[in-house]
This record gives C-alpha cells, structure tokens and sequence, in this order.
C-alpha cells in the first residue's frame, strides 16, 4: 500500500499516539514518523521501545518537513502546542489532534494556524484504561469510529486525506459537526465517567465499608466502574472544563432520571423499574450488533483483553 503520508509528526506519546505509530507500520501509512514528548522520560522509554523512527528533545525539530501533525496531547493544552509549533509548519501539511472535545480544541488551535496549513479536527473512539508510551497496540483502532470536524473552508482533500489514514489503520470513519460531537460525547464518554468516578469516590467515602471488601467482594457492576475511573486524570479534569455546556446538560438530565428511578424504588413501583430496564437493555444489544463490543461476560473484557 502507498504511503498515505511521507512524514507524520506525533506530538505527546501516550496510549494514541503509539497506538497510531504502530497501527501506521502496520499498514504501510507513512514513509517516516517523529515524535515529541514534554516529558524526558517519556522520550526515553518510546526509544528504547522502538516508538517512531525519530524522537526530538525539541518540538519544532519533531514537526519539521511533516506533512501530517497530529496533537495528542491534553485538550487543555492543544493552544498553546499549536503556537509553539506554528512557525515551523511546512506550506499544505495538516494538522489534526486526537482530543475528546471538539469545539474548545478548535477555539484554541485556529487563531495560531499559519497560511496555507489545514487543521481538521479529530477525535477517535478508543481507548483503554491505561496510559504511556507502552500501552498502545496497533489494533487499538480495528472497527471503533474515529470522528473528523474539519474547520470551515478547509481543503477536502486534507479531510480525505486524514480519511484514509485512519481508514488504512482500521477505524470507520465519519465527519461530524463540533457541536453535536461534544453533545453525543458528553452522553456517551463524558458524563458516564464522572458518574464512574463519583461511585468510585462514594463506595471510599463508605467507611463502614472496609477497602478490602470493597476490593475482594468488587461485583462486576462496581468493577467496571474502577475501570473506567482508572483513566488518566489530566485528560479528564481538561475534557470536563473544554465541554462544561454540554456535560452540565446531560448531568441535568441524569439527575433528573436518577430522581424518578429513586421515587420508584421508594414507592415500590415495580413496573416502572422494569420498563426502565427493559429499554436500557436494547440500548446495549444496538452495541454488541454494531460490533462495537461483545456479549461475553465481564463487559467483554477478559483477563488480559485490552478492549
């Protein structure tokens, strides 16, 4: 397969970035990849493992003469990487970013994007609980969505071009408008974080609970929730400050739900409990036939799986 890019620079080298690395060599995507880590320690580990062909102590080193820059990198610092990079961009490379917020990363990326450099904005839907250089795998992307919010009045040959990156590194593809992106993740990664983070702090509030029970009698229903709270915290204190509107809309509506589900349980309304959960339960049978999961148990996560 022809490179799709000659020279991708990834800036900041965790779980998405490697993960990109080696789904590219997989795939034969780009002819060189550089890379770039705030962090010495970082650097060091992704070049004893082998992550990029290059990795820069310098960030404008790292981005020189690249055709495709990707940030991946916190949403709450994407502006200023951007204007740290920006005198260094070459004429018609892209720029694109992996963050989870689309609207606040737009905001802060475009007032620094040089003349003749395009910015479209992405967001892939995969992950795992861990973090760092080690934890990529270049299956990370196989059949999940990875969403695409060019700016207005970007080429679409850039937004085609970054297309058939991530089509080439196994994800589906969709283009998407910012707003609605940071709604529809607000409902399906956002706020069922906070909700997991918030279980998890109650049950350590619980002192009645002792923390090994809580540890050795974890239910499967709790379990999931440590995993999900497990993610890294920089990421989420800035995805939860860059999409405010839209999460404190869906928190509202949780609550509002929790209330009627309270009321129930408190005048034994047996029927309304199980209406509730007869519809929520076609919601996860639509995600196990879109093949976005599977129905084995445990949520489809088994010893050492790292979905």
């Amino acid at each position: 397969m022809a490179h799709v890019y000659n020279r991708v620079a990834l800036i900041g080298l965790g779980l998405i970035a490697s993960s990109m690395f080696w789904a590219m060599k997989r795939g034969g995507l780009a002819g060189e990849v550089t890379g770039y880590a705030r962090s010495a320690e970082t650097r060091e580990t992704a070049r004893e493992i082998g992550l990029c062909d290059v990795v820069y102590d310098d960030i404008t080193q790292a981005v020189e003469g690249a055709d495709l820059i990707v940030l991946c990198v916190p949403v709450g610092v994407m502006g200023q990487v951007m204007e740290q990079i920006a005198g260094s961009l070459a004429q018609g490379a892209t720029v694109t970013d992996v963050g989870s917020v689309k609207r606040a990363v737009i905001d802060q990326v475009t007032p620094h994007l040089p003349e003749g450099v395009h910015f479209v904005a992405g967001h892939p839907l995969a992950g795992t609980e861990h973090s760092g250089p080690k934890a990529g795998f270049a299956e990370l992307f196989d059949n999940r969505w990875s969403l695409l919010v060019p700016s207005e009045g970007t080429d679409p040959k850039a937004t085609a071009k970054l297309r058939a990156l991530w089509e080439g590194m196994g994800a589906n593809v969709e283009e998407m408008d910012a707003d609605h992106h940071d709604l529809v993740l607000a409902v399906t990664s956002h706020a069922p974080h906070l909700i997991a983070y918030t279980m998890v702090g109650v049950a350590d509030d619980l002192r009645r609970v002792t923390d090994s029970e809580v540890i050795k009698y974890s239910a499967a229903g709790f379990r999931d929730f440590t995993r999900i709270a497990a993610s890294d915290p920089t990421m989420w204190r800035d995805v939860f400050l860059s999409n405010k509107d839209a999460t404190l809309e869906i928190l509202g509506r949780f609550t509002e739900e929790l209330f009627a589900l309270q009321r129930a349980i408190r005048q034994g309304d047996g029927d309304h409990l199980f209406e509730y959960f007869t519809r929520t339960r076609a919601i996860r049978r639509g995600i196990i036939e879109a093949g976005q999961d599977t129905d084995a148990p445990n949520f489809g996560r088994g010893a050492g799986s790292k979905t």
